[in-house]
Parts: C-alpha cells; structure tokens; sequence
C-alpha cells in the first residue's frame, strides 16, 4: 500500500491558522532565491549594528525550523511533537571554532544532550559532529598523510579522548549517537574515528551511526565497504542516509584546487545510489540499523515498500525516518500516523549563534529543486481546506 504524501489534512494537523498563515509567508520568501540573499545580508547586517529585529526573528524563522535557545527550551516542541508520535534529535547547531575552548564546550553540550535524552523516551538519538570536537584543518592535514607536530599530535589525541567520552557516555545510558557527516578533505579521518567507535560500542546491537552523503560518486561503496569492515569485526552497523549538505562548496574546492570532483554527475545519480543504499540496509538488517534522512517523498516511499516486501514490522526498532524540523512535515506526520518511526531534527542554540545555521536552510532550501515550492504548495492547499471547512 502506498503512502499519500498530498494528505493535508494530517500534515497540519498540529498547526493553528494562523501559524499556517506566519509558514506561508517564510516560504513564499524561502522560494525567491535573490529575497534570500538580499534579505540575509540585511539580516547580518542589522544583527551586527544591534539592531532589534531579534522578536521579529524568533517569531518567524527561528520559530519555524528550531526548537529553543537551550535543551530546555524545546521541551515545547518535543511535547508538541511527542503528542504526533514524532520523536525528537536534539541538534546543538552552534557554528564551533578552531579553538580547543570551543571543542570542549561542544563536548559539555553533548554530554548534557545525551543525559537530558536518557531522560525523555521521545529523544531516540543524540547527534554529534566531530568537528566540533576538533580541528577540521588538523583532519585535513592527517587526511593528506602530512606529518603532525607534537603539538598537534596532542591535539588530535584530546579530540578522540572527547569522542569516546561521548561514546562511553551513550553506551553506559543505553543511548543511540547519530555521527554527522563531513567535507569531503577530511570525512576519511571522522570516518576511521567513527569506525573506532562503533567497534567499541556496536558489540551488542547498534549505538553509533555513521551518516553516508550519496551525492559524492564513491558513497555507495564507501558504505558498503564500511559495512564488510564491520562485520568483519563482528559489530552491528548503523548508518544515516542522506544527499548531503556540501555540494557548493564540494565543487568550488576541487575546482579550485584541480582535483576530480567528488560530486554525482547529476541529481538522477544520486537518487540512484541512494536508492541502492537504502534496498543493501534493508537486505542486511540482520547486522544494519538505518536512519533514512530525507525529504524526498519518492525515497521515503520506497523504504515504505521495501519494509512491507520484506515483511518487516512497521516500527522496527531498527528502522527510523528523519526529517528537520519545519520542514516536509508531509512526509513526518504521515509516516507517523501510519505507524512508523519518525523523529524530527530539532536544531537549538542561542539565537545568534544559530543565525549561520538558519542562513544555510534558508540557501539549501531555494537550491533544492522545487522544495520550498512544495512546501508552499501544501501550505496554501491546507490554508484554502480550512477555510472552506473541508
């Protein structure tokens, strides 16, 4: 049975008319890529000059696409999610810096996410990104096989001694780490480090995930192989699926630099791989916990009907769907209605260290063919239905 991702009426279910009304106007913005650029560089602008335009923020994009300037601030929205039967991944979305200060406060803040989730049956994952933990320059560096300096052999030691406190702090609660993925010029070392912690966690079912960007040619098989290298260790192996999130600057680097890009040809080659990585999770489930994070509804429907072909129950523990927040709420709360797992990204951090984050939705979101149009489509159709009571 196919999934009827046009169903409005569950979809916005949770939404009064007016907040609808507030969604339509972001995206009918979202969906006008020079708004977005102009309206961005003002928005900098009247942040630095201290302008107070953070009200009108919090109650627009802010509101739209994240949870609270604190973990305790999106209890709201977990609740309201929780209420959908749609879990929540708590995303601490601070842009970090190069600076060993900044490396253990994201540490600190994922150690109170991981406690704070063992604490709330609706939080199924923690996330981590592992460059902030540490220097994506000193990966870069030992990606290109460079020799490191004492000092910075000592720094690289801190950031894994970081990652396993994180691990060790997931696996002692019971608790399920979603790892993010990376830029390509150093994704090689947070995979290895990723690996590491999966053999050292993953003995007895899945706690640490690997995320898998399919829009880079070698994915589907640097996912495979990662699998086989698991196995073989005789571990359980967990990976996030998703596009990815890097392809300007993927292509601007290798152009630049003159080496092979590293990106699909084309949008049909990606949602190919992907596809094949998805139908290899399901075919090895035995050993595989997959997290699909996707708003592609042609996707989402097809792990719907790879679940049903195989005869898997509907919510497998094993199988989730993730969407972000504010955004393909068609796909989320449908899916959740028809009884699958479903958690949402909810991105959180105070709201002007947040602003790189909601910039970049804003840019991906008028970058991906036909999205915000989508989402404007389904926004407007649900707006007319109520207000001819159907």
């Amino acid at each position: 049975m196919s999934v009827n991702f046009d169903d409005t009426k569950i979809t916005f279910r949770s939404k009064s008319l007016g907040e609808l009304q507030v969604s339509n106007v972001i995206f009918s913005i979202i969906n006008r890529p020079l708004i977005v650029f102009i309206g961005t560089a003002i928005i900098k602008w009247a942040l630095h000059f201290r302008l107070p335009i953070k009200g009108l923020i919090k109650a627009t994009l802010f509101d739209q696409f994240c949870g609270g300037e604190s973990i305790q601030g999106c209890e709201k929205k977990i609740n309201q999610l929780k209420t959908l039967n749609v879990k929540t991944i708590l995303d601490y979305s601070v842009e970090g810096q190069e600076k060993e200060q900044s490396f253990d406060q994201t540490l600190k803040e994922t150690l109170r996410a991981i406690q704070f989730a063992n604490e709330h049956d609706s939080i199924p994952f923690c996330v981590l990104k592992l460059s902030g933990l540490g220097s994506k320059s000193l990966m870069t560096k030992i990606q290109l096989g460079q020799v490191l300096t004492g000092n910075e052999q000592n720094q690289f030691n801190r950031f894994k001694e970081r990652g396993f406190e994180v691990g060790q702090a997931i696996s002692k609660l019971n608790q399920r780490l979603l790892i993010d993925a990376e830029e390509s010029w150093y994704q090689n070392v947070a995979d290895e480090f990723s690996y590491e912690l999966m053999i050292k966690y993953n003995t007895e079912r899945v706690i640490v995930y690997n995320t898998y960007q399919f829009y880079r040619r070698d994915m589907l098989d640097r996912m495979k192989a990662g699998f086989e290298k698991m196995n073989a260790s005789k571990v359980y192996f967990g990976a996030k699926l998703v596009r990815g999130a890097y392809l300007e600057q993927e292509r601007f680097r290798a152009q630049s630099l003159g080496y092979p890009d590293p990106i699909q040809p084309n949008k049909e080659a990606t949602d190919r791989d992907y596809n094949k990585g998805v139908k290899f999770a399901i075919e090895n489930l035995a050993h595989f916990s997959i997290c699909l994070g996707t708003h592609n509804e042609a996707s989402s429907k097809g792990l719907v009907e790879l679940i049903q072909q195989y005869g898997y129950d509907k919510n497998d523990a094993r199988i989730f769907f993730a969407q972000l927040l504010g955004m393909s709420d068609n796909i989320s709360f449908k899916l959740s209605d028809e009884g699958y797992n479903v958690a949402k990204y909810v991105p959180y951090g105070p709201l002007e260290q947040v602003m790189p984050y909601l910039f970049r939705r804003a840019e991906e979101n008028t970058s991906v063919q036909g999205q915000s149009s989508r989402e404007l489509m389904l926004i407007k159709k649900e707006i007319k239905r109520r207000k001819l009571k159907l």
